[in-house]
């Protein structure tokens, strides 16, 4: 079975910070699987290390205020390019993120609240029939 999964789960640093989210239960999950890691925020030509974003109405945006939203669609079209023929079967996302968040995401004040809504990937693939799933509802 093909599983996506967002890159910095399986340990990759691409976190906006350069460091990762390493995940123990998603790694032991996809034991005998395909997997296959993806970073649409590095794909989108977002460096790493990268300034924090989130959605703010709509808009993908720096906490210094600089619109990536073109970066974030780039990401994630590149990402869909590269999934495209792959039949893939899950989609395990990193929670809260703008790009992988399933649940929830953060509000845009850059406070650390959450709201419900889904990242521009995890909406993306939901909308191409890939079922998603946050990391932190994959248990042991």
């Amino acid at each position: 079975m093909n599983i996506l999964v967002s890159a910095c789960l399986v340990g990759q640093n691409c976190k906006y910070n350069g460091q990762n989210n390493y995940n123990q239960n998603v790694m032991d999950y996809i034991q005998c699987h395909t997997v296959i890691p993806i970073c649409p925020e590095l794909l989108g030509g977002l460096g790493c290390p990268r300034d924090s974003v989130e959605q703010v109405d709509g808009i993908f945006m720096t906490k210094n205020g600089k619109d990536v939203t073109k970066e974030f669609q780039k990401g994630v079209a590149v990402s869909m390019e590269r999934i495209h023929e792959k039949e893939i079967a899950l989609a395990i996302l990193q929670s809260r993120s703008p790009t992988c968040g399933v649940n929830q995401i953060y509000d845009g004040t850059f406070q650390g609240k959450l709201i419900k809504g889904h990242g521009l990937f995890a909406k993306t693939l939901k909308e191409a029939g890939i079922p998603v799933k946050d990391c932190e509802d994959i248990h042991p």
